[in-house]
């Protein structure tokens, strides 16, 4: 029994956050606080911190202490019509982004063969991360044709929206035309970003969308929190494999 008392512990605080006891955002005692509670030694108390952090209960701040996640239940729904604020704001989410960085590259081949140019074609590419009541919940670069899309990260930080943005191209409506999901454990980077513990996973998506006509308006690779958002796919609206770059 003495040498499963981390499981004890990590049941009963995992309980306490079940059962509302504990709220998001509450600080937990400290070590050797937590050890006086359940007579238990450090090992023990580390362990059983470090197991719930891994499941997105806990947050481990350095210098700060050990917190209550407040962790988001989000459900993105990919379909024919995917997008951000319309899969978010009805389920009650204050959704936010902020602009990491812009800027105008030659298209790799990956992305050239999405978006049907030639390698080397001046894209943008814009990266974001988007946030869910004030919690990270994905990053990731979105990439357009330079020629057609000029001075796209300017309008879209005027207009507010991806699809706002489109319709002052011309752009009326857009569809997804492939989308291509994978899960794997967290980079070191990818989860400083995101504020989760390394040994969380995180689901990669990579995606085109397009006009109505059919011809690529855009290629993206979004990172997101495999333990904040679940994802509810529309029949038949998953496609085809990408080749990596």
């Amino acid at each position: 029994m003495l040498k499963d008392r981390w499981r004890h512990i990590r049941d009963t605080i995992e309980r306490d956050i079940r059962d509302g006891v504990l709220q998001p955002g509450d600080r937990l005692p400290n070590e050797a606080e937590l050890g006086a509670i359940f007579g238990a030694g450090r090992h023990s108390i580390r362990r059983a911190i470090s197991e719930l952090a891994k499941e997105g209960r806990l947050s481990v701040e350095q210098g700060r202490g050990t917190f209550v996640e407040a962790t988001p239940n989000v459900t993105y729904t990919i379909g024919a019509r995917t997008r951000l604020h319309s899969n978010l704001l009805p389920q009650g989410y204050d959704i936010s982004g902020a602009l990491l960085d812009t800027e105008t590259i030659p298209a790799t081949k990956q992305v050239a063969e999405a978006l049907r140019l030639a390698t080397d074609t001046p894209v943008i590419k814009t990266t974001r991360l988007n946030y869910a009541d004030g919690l990270p919940i994905s990053f990731g670069s979105l990439y357009h044709e330079a020629q057609r899309f000029t001075e796209f990260s300017e309008r879209r930080k005027v207009l507010g929206s991806v699809t706002a943005t489109y319709k002052s191209y011309g752009i009326d409506d857009y569809l997804r035309g492939e989308t291509v999901m994978h899960c794997r454990r967290a980079r070191e980077d990818e989860a400083k970003l995101l504020k989760q513990h390394p040994d969380q996973p995180v689901i990669v998506i990579r995606a085109i969308d397009t006009d109505m006509e059919g011809r690529p308006i855009s290629f993206s690779k979004v990172i997101w929190s495999g333990t904040r958002v679940k994802f509810n796919v529309a029949t038949g609206s998953v496609t085809g494999p990408y080749r990596d770059a």
